[in-house]
């Protein structure tokens, strides 16, 4: 599975109204492959897909056993961009079968 999960944010909600979508992707993974992932999932044709790699930060903080240090993930994110008619409802309630 090249995808991860979706991202939503203030910015990614106003760039969901020009069909625009973020989802967290793994690092190895090129457009290409996410591409055909997209359209195998969901169904819906890609126009275009952009992608952008986070790189690690160091992290601390002070315990009670003294300071701590760390590292966060490399993180790399892909914006894909769909048809004016194509949505992706992530917010679609299931309704009971009775």
């Amino acid at each position: 599975m090249i995808l991860i999960k979706p991202i939503f944010t203030e910015k990614s909600n106003r760039m969901n109204r020009n069909n625009f979508y973020i989802f967290s992707v793994h690092i190895n993974c090129n457009k290409i492959q996410i591409k055909k992932e997209i359209e195998k999932i969901f169904g819906i044709f890609v126009k275009d897909v952009r992608t952008m790699i986070y790189p690690r930060k160091d992290k601390s903080k002070y315990t009670k056993k003294g300071f701590i240090f760390g590292k966060t993930n490399k993180i790399k994110k892909a914006i894909i961009k769909f048809e004016e008619n194509q949505k992706i409802d992530f917010y679609r309630k299931k309704e009971k079968e009775n």
